[in-house]
């Protein structure tokens, strides 16, 4: 145990700093008279004295009878004993007068109750997060809904979350839900699991059908509350998972249409665990030649095709459609309906709209298995599936292939597939590049806009050159070592921003009663010139003199010092009269390795056409390869930018609670790491 941590312990017993010095040097150096101690610590003898008596009087320190006295330490064992025994008599002394205290809290508090604020916690840890949870789960008093990994649920069992669950005192009247996963690997230990609970508790678990992803992972107590997973975990981490905590009725809300989305697409978790013993409809695992047959017969289907055609398939794979020339000309001149589901990214956009002249395409990244239904006939399903196989050897790679004609089958996965359908979206042209950052501050002046993203002129653009000046690394140590040097004189000094922006393009379906936007979504750290911040920029699609661009036309942000800022830099741009001030409370954007978060519990007015954003919540998940680049130029009211940022690819989730909407962005970006350096321009002064 480190110095450090003893020093904890014994200052958490009770003692001040210089005693705690005193006590370890004791332990260290055996018995010892006050003035040897004095010395080898070089201290005053009286001051010595007075801590070895208040220590003696702590009874962690004994004196001996002999003149002179000698003094020595009792063992670090008992001082834990000591701490513990003191722990257990202050909660018991505190538990026998709870009633009492209550008590005179009532008749000391506030006549009436006023509402408490809706409120944000970020959690880190599992020693923090599962005590929350049993905390939530204490508190249930209807309804508790939860979506689990099974290592979660191995981690609830090490810190007693389902003993909470036996244990609670309305038990028989509680609805527990709980959404998880079954496989081979782990079906004993959920079986086993779900018996023990079944027993004693009104409990429901279902496992999600159709290959749906578990995420996000969250609990829901009685709609209050909900606490979920921001950080998704891997099985080589250790530092535990980061959440967030919220009360926000329209998070809540929103959240809870996502489970509620997830449960519908689930099965109970008996059937799931009757499918995997028995073997029913499970993906079969063929050898190379019976792979060929099914391919084959899976191409010769495509082609015969009278009908109708929905296809889930990968971002890999609709490359490979797009390749088969003479099967998508059958398809048109057969008039066959096609639809397809895809993630569209910046790498496979172009493919997407490309095939939307003889298919009906949409983005949906919730992760699913490869599935072809034709004519409501045929169904195939696979890991990894080839629309456009020119070899055997293509083949051999691919095994893991499911094909059945059972009717029922083909309707349950055909319904839920239509489900999927109904919340995608379909691909925009206008497109969000990794490579070309467009910050609000960079679209504030009408002139500029060309195309959908603001450029200023004499701007010149790198990408990843030098390299050795710009790098990943490099620019992530330059945010750690970040210094904040505050303005001076805001007219004159450059203004730093380290941060995290997440972008996404957003479509609301028309019921929204939105126009198609582009949000950004702040976190600024603490070290940037107007420090800690997190802000919402919403950006509409507006047409200039110079064409159709993004122009940002409302800002909220939760920093005082920085009001200012956002008013000067988009003071061309109609978000310059629309920049509100909220509090802390009312907005989070939080940050954790590719996941991004950003939230807020206060309507945005556009001021365009009477539109109003509602509370509502953004969720990035960073996928691909890391880009870096770099940005440097002027623009005409002669301020400067220089621009460095490592990005990502995101799939957005849009969460809209006022209208139980939760369905994907047609895409986004994660500026992972952001770094921005703006010079002032000529006619900003007093």
């Amino acid at each position: 145990m480190g110095k450090e941590t003893v020093a904890k312990v014994l200052n958490d017993f009770g003692l001040t700093d210089i005693e705690t010095e005193v006590y370890i040097f004791l332990a260290k150096h055996g018995v010892l008279r006050n003035r040897e101690i004095a010395t080898q610590m070089k201290k005053d003898r009286a001051q010595t004295l007075r801590i070895l008596k208040s220590l003696q009087s702590k009874g962690l320190v004994e004196a001996t009878l002999e003149a002179p006295i000698r003094y020595t330490s009792i063992p670090f064992e008992r001082v834990i004993d000591l701490n513990i025994r003191s722990k257990k008599d202050e909660a018991a002394l505190l538990e026998a007068k709870k009633n009492e205290l209550l008590s005179h809290w009532k008749q000391i508090g506030k006549t009436t109750v006023e509402p408490s604020p809706e409120k944000f916690l970020v959690i880190e840890g599992d020693r923090k997060i599962y005590p929350r949870i049993i905390q939530m789960i204490k508190e249930t008093k209807n309804q508790l809904s939860s979506i689990f990994t099974f290592q979660d649920l191995a981690r609830g069992l090490q810190f007693e979350v389902f003993e909470t669950v036996l244990n609670h005192p309305v038990k028989s009247k509680i609805q527990f839900r709980f959404l998880t996963e079954a496989s081979n690997q782990n079906i004993d230990t959920v079986r086993s699991l779900l018996e023990r609970l079944r027993a004693e508790v009104n409990i429901k678990v279902r496992n999600p059908d159709f290959g749906l992803k578990l995420a996000p992972r969250m609990v829901i107590r009685d709609n209050e509350e909900i606490l979920f997973f921001i950080k998704p975990r891997t099985n080589t981490e250790e530092l535990g998972d980061l959440c967030l905590w919220t009360d926000c009725s329209d998070l809540v809300q929103a959240f809870t249409c996502v489970f509620e989305d997830l449960w519908h697409n689930s099965i109970s978790l008996e059937d799931k665990i009757t499918e995997i013993q028995t073997g029913r409809l499970p993906l079969r695992t063929f050898d190379v030649a019976d792979a060929e047959i099914t391919y084959k017969k899976y191409q010769e289907t495509l082609y015969s095709a009278e009908k109708d055609i929905v296809m889930m398939t990968s971002s890999e794979e609709l490359m490979e459609l797009r390749k088969n020339e003479p099967l998508l000309k059958t398809w048109s001149e057969g008039n066959v309906k096609v639809r397809v589901i895809v993630p569209i990214t910046n790498l496979n956009l172009k493919t997407a709209l490309e095939l939307s002249k003889c298919c009906d395409i949409r983005h949906d990244s919730s992760g699913c298995l490869m599935t072809t239904i034709v004519d409501g006939r045929h169904l195939f399903q696979s890991n990894s599936f080839r629309a456009n196989l020119q070899s055997t050897e293509t083949i051999s790679g691919l095994n893991d292939i499911f094909y059945t004609s059972d009717r029922e089958y083909i309707q349950k996965t055909g319904a839920k597939l239509n489900a999927i359908w109904r919340n995608a979206q379909k691909p925009s042209k206008i497109s969000l590049s990794q490579r070309t950052v467009s910050p609000s501050f960079m679209r504030t002046d009408s002139r500029n806009l060309c195309g959908p993203f603001g450029k200023f002129p004499s701007q010149k653009i790198t990408h990843e050159t030098p390299i050795e000046k710009i790098t990943e690394k490099a620019i992530l140590n330059r945010i750690i070592n970040a210094k904040r040097e505050p303005l001076d004189n805001p007219s004159k000094d450059k203004t730093f921003m380290y941060a995290s922006l997440g972008q996404a393009i957003i479509h609301p379906p028309k019921s929204f009663r939105l126009p198609d936007m582009l949000i950004d979504c702040w976190h600024i750290d603490k070290n940037s010139s107007y420090g800690l911040e997190d802000a919402i920029v919403v950006n509409l699609w507006q047409s200039t003199s110079q064409g159709y661009g993004y122009l940002p036309v409302a800002i909220i942000g939760d920093n005082p010092e920085a009001h200012f800022f956002w008013e000067i830099v988009h003071r061309k741009a109609p978000a310059g009269q629309n920049v509100r001030l909220v509090s802390r409370d009312a907005i989070q954007v939080q940050v954790h390795g590719n996941t991004l978060l950003a939230a807020w519990t206060v309507p945005i007015p556009l001021q365009t056409k009477s539109y109003v954003i509602p509370p509502a919540a953004l969720l990035f998940e960073g996928h691909g390869e890391v880009k870096t680049g770099k940005i440097t130029g002027n623009r005409p009211d002669g301020s400067g930018i220089n621009v460095e940022f490592n990005s990502l690819e995101a799939f957005v989730t849009f969460l809209h609670p006022s209208s139980k909407y939760a369905g994907p962005a047609t895409e986004g970006v994660l500026h992972r790491e952001f770094i921005a350096e703006l010079t002032p321009p000529r006619d900003f002064g007093p």
